[in-house]
């Protein structure tokens, strides 16, 4: 019997997440999903796993029927490099354009990041950036919890300065442009977002 995960009403990336969580401990599994987008990307998840996957559509929901095979790759934070993962937060917002979609899609990144095995080694607040690392952020619980998994965090010293918020800073330590050149220029790979 196939374990069923109910993604229905989830907003990206929740279905992905729970699906790769399932998949890890069961052979089988069926995902229902409601959204087309949400749909795409749970069949890519199990395709780029190399899991057999068997859809069907029944009025607004898509059931996606995912088995584990021998070419299913389960294998987590397998990442060929030399040196830390370091990521760059230099704004309040992902991306460039709309500031309300840039504030959604941040939220979202950093929460994935506490949902999947995959971690940077580093998380660099710079710039605007540092308000995502301070009291009364809405992303501070999930900046806690990459702490707490071991992720190490920097704030730009100068830029808490500047915003005058460096007594609010709420998770990791208050950084400066030594230890963040040196931290960014050994990094194995460098992820500016």
């Amino acid at each position: 019997m196939a374990h069923i995960v109910d993604a229905r009403g989830l907003a990206c990336p929740q279905p992905v997440i729970l699906t790769k969580k399932a998949l890890s401990d069961n052979s089988v599994i069926e995902v229902l999903v409601d959204d087309t987008a949400a749909f795409q990307n749970v069949k890519r998840l199990a395709a780029s796993l190399g899991c057999t996957v068997e859809e069907a559509r029944e009025g607004s929901v898509f059931r996606l029927r995912i088995t584990r095979g021998g070419t299913c790759a389960l294998a987590e934070g397998v990442i060929s490099r030399e040196g830390p993962v370091v990521l760059v937060m230099s704004s309040v917002n992902m991306g460039r354009g709309d500031d309300v979609l840039g504030t959604v899609l941040v939220k979202s990144f950093l929460h994935t990041l506490t949902e999947i095995s995959e971690r940077p080694d580093v998380v660099i607040f710079l710039n605007s950036g540092v308000k995502l690392a301070v009291e009364g952020s809405e992303v501070l619980d999930d900046v806690k919890a990459l702490a707490d998994a071991g992720v190490r965090i920097l704030a730009c010293g100068t830029c808490l300065n500047y915003f005058g918020l460096k007594e609010q800073l709420g998770a990791g330590v208050v950084s400066n442009m030594y230890d963040i050149a040196h931290t960014m220029l050994t990094a194995g790979r460098l992820v500016q977002v």
